[in-house]
C-alpha cells in the first residue's frame, strides 16, 4: 500500500496540464467520499486496496479524456458545489466575470428581474441568487435535461430559481427584465477545439452557434431590447477574439454604454450595453 500523498503525486504525473495535481486530488477525494482538504492532516495515512482501485477506475477515465467534472458529477463555481451532468457545459471560472458585472449592476437591498438565458447548471442564476436575496431570477434552456440539472442545484443550495424550458425568449415573450446575463454558444461550428479536451464531451448546441459562432448572440442581440426596462443591461459572455463584433452588435440593436470587459488573462470575455 502506499500513502494518500504518493498516491497523488504518481497519479498527477499520469495527467497532462497544470492542473494535474488538483485533478489528481479531486479524483481521490471523490474515490474516498472525502473533501480536498482532508488530505491535508491525512496526506500519511495509507490508501486502502479498494480504494486504491476506485481511485485507478477514475484516473483511466480522465486518461481517456473524460472531463473531471463529469467524472465526479461536481464543479464548484463561485461559492457553490453544482451538480454537472454531459447535458451540460461544465462551469468555468472566467465566466464569475460575468457573475461580478451582473452584481455591479444589481444594488444590495432592492428587488430587481434577472434573466439568464441558456441556463444549463443555473450556475450564473444561482451565484446571483446567492449574492442578490431579493432579485428575481429566472433561468431559461432549451433542455429540458439541462433544466433538470438546474434545479437539483437550486434545491440542494436552497436558493429560489425560475425555470423556464424554451429556445432564448421565446420562453419569457412579453416579460422585461432589469438585467439579462447569458453565457451563450459562441464558437464556430468548424472550429478544431470542438474535437479537442474536455469540449469533446460537452453537449455541442452549448458550445457552437454558426459559421462564426455569433449565430446565438445575434439573436440575444436583436430581441434584448424588448425584453430590458428602461436602463436595464444585458451582459453577454463571449470568445476572445469576438469583442468588436458582439459591441456591433448591441450597439446596432439601439443599446448604449456598450463596452466589452477583460478576463484576469486580459481577454475580451463580457460585452455589455443598456437599454436608454
Amino acid at each position: 500500500m502506499t500513502t494518500l500523498a504518493n498516491a497523488i503525486r504518481n497519479a498527477a504525473s499520469r495527467l497532462p496540464g497544470d492542473e494535474a495535481r488538483l485533478e489528481a486530488e479531486l479524483l481521490l477525494a471523490h474515490a474516498l467520499d472525502r473533501p480536498r482538504s482532508w488530505f491535508y492532516a491525512h496526506a500519511g495515512d495509507l490508501l486502502e486496496p479498494r480504494d486504491a482501485t476506485s481511485f485507478e477506475d477514475l484516473l483511466r477515465r480522465r486518461e481517456r479524456g473524460e472531463p473531471v467534472a463529469q467524472i465526479t458529477g461536481h464543479r464548484g463555481f463561485w461559492s457553490l458545489d453544482l451538480a454537472v451532468t454531459a447535458d451540460t457545459l461544465i462551469p468555468r471560472p472566467e465566466t464569475e466575470l460575468l457573475v461580478e458585472l451582473a452584481l455591479d449592476r444589481l444594488p444590495r437591498g432592492e428587488p430587481r428581474r434577472v434573466l439568464d438565458l441558456g441556463t444549463g447548471t443555473g450556475a450564473i442564476a444561482l451565484a446571483i441568487a446567492s449574492e442578490r436575496p431579493l432579485a428575481d431570477v429566472t433561468a431559461v434552456d432549451a433542455s429540458e435535461a439541462a433544466l433538470a440539472v438546474a434545479r437539483d442545484n437550486a434545491v440542494e443550495a436552497g436558493l429560489p430559481l425560475r425555470l423556464v424550458p424554451g429556445d432564448w425568449f421565446s420562453a419569457v415573450a412579453g416579460e422585461r427584465f432589469d438585467l439579462i446575463a447569458t453565457n451563450p454558444p459562441y464558437i464556430a461550428e468548424s472550429d478544431p477545439h470542438l474535437q479537442q479536451g474536455d469540449l469533446r464531451f460537452e453537449p455541442r448546441s452549448a458550445l457552437a452557434s454558426g459559421p462564426d459562432g455569433l449565430d446565438a448572440i445575434r439573436v440575444i442581440a436583436r430581441d434584448a431590447a424588448a425584453h430590458l426596462h428602461h436602463g436595464g443591461w444585458l451582459l453577454v459572455e463571449h470568445g476572445h477574439d469576438q469583442g468588436p463584433a458582439v459591441r456591433t452588435l448591441l450597439a446596432a440593436a439601439g443599446l448604449a454604454s456598450v463596452a466589452t470587459e477583460r478576463d484576469l488573462e486580459q481577454r475580451d470575455r463580457v460585452t455589455l450595453g443598456r437599454q436608454p
